[in-house]
């Protein structure tokens, strides 16, 4: 059994891939950067901070082949600002849309 010493329900993995995401009532798609996925959150790259509470799709494309792309729906939990003037999204997964 893996043992962790996050307090969370799900290991947090660090990950870096493409990521795509809109808002639930927007046909605009955006290009991100996947940062870190788990069974419950996510967290991505963007280029303007969004407010907590907003719905948003997410389709995550991995690197490999082995992984199979994933599509999401999510709440926006927090927006954090880096320096080079793009923001952290941290999210909440709230179902995975099925293929």
């Amino acid at each position: 059994m893996l043992t962790h010493d996050e307090r969370r329900d799900y290991i947090r993995m660090d990950v870096d891939c493409d990521l795509t995401y809109k808002l639930a009532d927007s046909p605009t798609v955006k290009t991100g950067r996947c940062t870190t996925l788990s069974g419950a959150g996510v967290s991505f790259i963007a280029d303007q901070a969004y407010a907590p509470g907003l719905a948003m799709e997410i389709s995550i494309t991995p690197k490999n082949n082995i992984t199979p792309p994933m599509t999401a729906y999510i709440e926006v939990v927090r927006s954090t600002k880096h320096d080079d003037n793009h923001y952290e999204i941290a999210a909440a997964i709230k179902s995975i849309k099925a293929t």
